[in-house]
């Protein structure tokens, strides 16, 4: 779709000329496209293709009904659900998860997080930084770093894509590229964003008039912009046309095209998986199916958030509800990596912003636990099957091998070939580390 900024020509007199024509804005806060490859190619690209596919479960999950169970806890602690073997001996897991159970020698659990910070906010999780001290702009989500690190893979496909439903409640959705800039947010293939990359079967003979429309316009900016130099606009921009009508991503992003038997797998779609799933809490079961697409078809980061773990009351009945969706997803999303030889390839990691207390409360639900929560990782030729830490006998606190979130950004960084030693400059010149933690988990290496 192509966009000219503004009804009138006057007041265009001084605008730099990229910024007049807007080529399907994919929104990203109004970034051209031109200005996209423009930076993306600033920073060069490489020719490896490791990717991450970020599952963030909003509202903080239960750890203690999900990887974490303490049958012989107090009624008051253990909750309603049991545990059951996995296919690793001596692990075991929430009898809600049979799918992930029973594959266990393809994740690895890490049951002693810790340093989480008690705010309902996507920030943590998708940038691996505490909410205090933030530079010049704030910090950047894990998908804009890998835009500005190694653009993209495929010039058809957006590096980062962002497919979050809108949640209602604002720090949930993602926080963007911080000081990286617009030009490094991520896409996200909703709304306008999707109307924009839709050609919607337009004719060889439309898109040659696109072309020739281009052409128009960019003679009316030439005009218009006649005491500027000309740069490499005029390149981006026919780059940024070959995007729009590359069928790469459009094919990635039509389920129609995937096998019906791998897409049953992944099990249907739950919009009402929640009494508040309207806000926008849903069990979007296709997005880890187009995850998978995604990241085959060249995207470096996908982050999907699932459903709604905020429980403070009903934690069981929503527990039923929400954990056995959760538990098909992941475990058709990580069985299909391995059967498409993508499990060396493709990191995949879960968790949210913390855990829930040990207590039950009153209205059978959990309240926040800052305390200690967990993560589930697969993939990235990362060593699986395995649990990484402990917690006391009533998941209070670690009580060996506490992890933190740098570590886990420090081992998604490795496993992508990024050292995550290296510095990007904020918006005043100053060298910031891609992350906090400069070494990987070395179980997990």
């Amino acid at each position: 779709m192509l966009t000219i900024q503004g009804s009138r020509l006057q007041g265009y007199r001084r605008t730099n000329r990229r910024n007049f024509l807007s080529i399907g804005s994919l929104a990203m806060g109004g970034i051209s496209l031109p200005q996209l490859l423009q930076a993306e190619e600033s920073a060069g690209v490489r020719s490896s293709h490791k990717s991450v596919i970020m599952i963030y479960l909003t509202g903080g999950p239960p750890h203690q009904d999900m990887v974490d169970l303490k049958p012989e806890a107090p009624a008051e602690i253990r909750g309603e659900f049991q545990p059951i073997q996995t296919s690793v001996p001596g692990i075991e897991i929430s009898e809600l998860m049979p799918r992930v159970a029973s594959m266990m020698d393809k994740f690895a659990i890490i049951r002693s997080m810790v340093g989480a910070e008690e705010r309902h906010s996507s920030f943590q999780c998708v940038t691996g930084r505490p909410f205090r001290s933030r530079p010049s702009g704030g910090w950047p989500e894990l998908g804009s770093v890998l835009s500005r690190l190694l653009g993209p893979a495929d010039p058809g496909v957006p590096p980062s894509i962002d497919l979050s439903m809108q949640m209602a409640h604002q720090p949930y959705n993602l926080p963007g590229p911080g000081f990286l800039g617009a030009a490094h947010a991520p896409f996200k293939p909703t709304g306008d964003g999707l109307e924009n990359m839709s050609l919607n079967a337009v004719s060889v003979d439309r898109l040659t008039d696109r072309r020739q429309l281009l052409a128009r316009i960019d003679d009316v900016r030439h005009r218009i912009d006649q005491e500027q130099t000309a740069g490499p606009g005029d390149r981006l921009t026919e780059s940024a046309l070959g995007i729009l009508t590359s069928s790469r991503l459009i094919n990635a992003l039509d389920l129609s095209q995937e096998d019906p038997a791998v897409r049953a797998r992944y099990g249907k779609d739950d919009p009402e998986c929640l009494p508040y799933s309207h806000l926008g809490y849903q069990a979007h079961m296709s997005k880890f199916l187009t995850a998978r697409r995604l990241v085959e078809a060249g995207a470096r980061c996908v982050t999907i958030s699932f459903a709604d773990f905020d429980w403070h009351g009903g934690n069981f009945v929503n527990g039923r509800r929400v954990i056995p969706l959760l538990d098909q997803g992941l475990a058709a999303l990580v069985s299909d990596l391995h059967e498409r030889g993508l499990d060396r390839d493709v990191s995949v990691v879960v968790w949210g912003e913390f855990g829930r207390t040990p207590k039950i409360n009153a209205t059978a639900g959990r309240d926040h636990w800052p305390n200690v929560m967990f993560c589930m990782l697969a993939g990235g030729g990362m060593r699986t099957g395995q649990v990484i830490g402990a917690t006391n006998r009533y998941a209070e606190e670690a009580v060996s091998r506490p992890v933190t979130v740098p570590d886990v950004f420090a081992t998604l960084y490795h496993n992508l070939g990024i050292d995550s030693g290296i510095t990007i400059p904020d918006l005043n010149g100053r060298p910031q580390y891609i992350a906090d933690a400069q070494r990987p988990i070395p179980e997990l290496i």
